[in-house]
């Protein structure tokens, strides 16, 4: 049995299978969105802050 997956971008349903190249989206518009995203940084993945400055930053001002 196949399995579906959301595109993270439009939602539409995808079929995971090594025969998809575009998988987890389900077209290359979406696949470059995504990477778009990524690189202006409106998508990131968060990270705590590093230095007692940036804690300060982050949770006291």
């Amino acid at each position: 049995m196949t399995m579906m997956v959301a595109c993270p971008i439009c939602r539409t349903p995808v079929e995971w299978c090594s025969e998809n190249r575009y998988r987890p989206f389900c077209s290359e518009r979406c696949k470059l969105v995504d990477l778009g995203e990524w690189a202006d940084e409106s998508r990131a993945i968060p990270a705590a802050p590093e230095t007692p400055e940036e804690w300060d930053a982050l949770y006291h001002e």
